[in-house]
């Protein structure tokens, strides 16, 4: 994983252009190009953002942190973990290895929990999580409005401690 470049946004663009593919994200999908790069570069965004790169150099994903709530000097910070991985990249397992590495650094920097929002219906979204040790915590029932409407999530954490 590498740092996001102001041409992601064009590797990103056809899975994030995609109706399917933008279903469970907070926004409906992107209509241009640069759309997306200003949604990537937007300057009071708090988050930290990671490229997945193939073997062969091509993006296969975008990672992200963003502190959380419940962080503090003494207990150590809290991050709510996101990811999206490119349509030709899917079921290959990167979403598994990228968010191991990710949760991974996050462990070194002193995290002291993880946290992922997701969308009830995202199955493959909540395998993923539980595969990689997250605990469900709860159950929100329309709990956030999107471009599809009010949406139930599963709100899961992970201690550095579990």
């Amino acid at each position: 994983m590498r740092s996001l470049r102001r041409e992601d946004a064009a590797a990103m663009f056809p899975t994030m252009a995609d109706e399917q593919q933008a279903l469970y994200l907070t926004r409906p999908k992107f209509e241009s190009e640069e759309e997306l790069r200003d949604w990537f570069a937007a300057p009071k965004w708090p988050g930290r953002t990671w490229i997945a790169v193939g073997a062969s150099g091509e993006v296969a994903g975008r990672f992200v942190a963003v502190p959380g709530h419940g962080g503090d000097e003494t207990h150590g910070p809290v991050f709510e973990i996101g990811y999206i991985v490119a349509m030709h990249a899917q079921g290959q397992g990167i979403a598994r290895e990228c968010s191991q590495a990710l949760i991974d650094h996050l462990w070194s920097e002193g995290a002291r929990k993880l946290t992922a929002e997701v969308d009830t219906r995202n199955t493959p979204s909540v395998r993923l999580l539980e595969s990689l040790g997250f605990t469900r915590e709860a159950h929100l029932r329309e709990y956030e409005a999107t471009h599809i409407g009010m949406c139930d999530v599963y709100w899961y954490g992970k201690l550095r401690s579990d």
